[in-house]
């Protein structure tokens, strides 16, 4: 927000702000509410005539929070539609603004990259083409390297993910879905300027245990469940190409994944108050 750290005053001009030092500071002191978790269920107003920097306050407030809190902005011409009704646009992007936190505790094989070779076998569909029947990767941490079998359908999974060697990557050892890390740190010195997200090698074994964090919205569980993923039948197919119009979020979904929401929060805080501290 433009603003000193010791006192939380206003500096003339910082931060891409220039004046509005009493809404500067006040939105400083919304922040530091937000971080103390003391705004949960509560909303902040900015009112005032045009031009006078109500949405560079709001583009402030986000900025200072970072990219793990959801901020959705919109403007007044998406709420009208012929498709979907005022209150629908309105809500979908409440949801969009509402974060969750997923944590779960998987068995991975994480590691940089060092090896990937495709292996390929004739088609079964015979004449000249070729398809490929496995891919051989070797992952590398501070412990050591292990390589991998894998089948191609995992494979198609590293290719969507733009996987190359040098790359920090993990495999979920049940579901076979891979995630890209970034860039190890070995290779920062290559270029002067890229846009890459460099990490450092993984410690421990290839083979363990991780927690995985997930950062999703209300409106990403309510789109998940609303458009399930169809059959690859030609009636499926058909399906899903006659179907243009926008797909509305029933209420009934949405009061069902705030259920379900409530319920795990309720076990969290129950399993809480059951431990015994000293």
């Amino acid at each position: 927000m433009g603003a000193e750290q010791a006192n939380g005053m206003a500096i003339a001009l910082a931060a891409g702000f220039v004046g509005q030092a009493a809404a500067r500071e006040a939105a400083g002191l919304a922040v530091d509410m937000i971080r103390q978790k003391k705004m949960a269920g509560r909303a902040v107003l900015l009112a005032g005539p045009p031009a006078t920097g109500k949405t560079a306050l709001a583009l402030g407030i986000a900025q200072e929070l970072g990219s793990k809190v959801p901020f959705c902005p919109m403007v007044g011409s998406e709420v009208y539609s012929s498709e979907v009704k005022k209150t629908e646009v309105l809500m979908e992007n409440f949801r969009r603004a509402i974060g969750l936190r997923i944590k779960e505790n998987k068995e991975v094989y994480e590691g940089e990259v060092t090896e990937l070779s495709p292996e390929e076998a004739e088609s079964t569909t015979g004449g000249y083409a070729k398809s490929i029947s496995h891919v051989i990767i070797s992952l590398k941490t501070v412990k050591g390297t292990k390589q991998l079998k894998l089948d191609s359908s995992i494979y198609d999974a590293l290719i969507k993910e733009k996987v190359a060697v040098g790359d920090v990557i993990y495999i979920e050892a049940n579901s076979g879905a891979v995630k890209r890390v970034g860039r190890c740190d070995s290779f920062a010195t290559e270029y002067d300027l890229e846009a890459e997200e460099y990490v450092p090698i993984p410690k421990g074994e290839v083979h363990k245990k991780k927690e995985i964090v997930q950062d999703v919205t209300l409106h990403d569980l309510d789109a998940a469940n609303a458009q399930p993923q169809g059959g690859q039948d030609i009636l499926s197919l058909m399906g899903q190409m006659m179907k243009p119009r926008k797909t509305e979020i029933t209420e009934k979904l949405r009061q069902e994944i705030n259920k379900v929401f409530f319920f795990l929060t309720t076990i969290f805080f129950s399993f809480l108050g059951s431990i015994k501290f000293g």
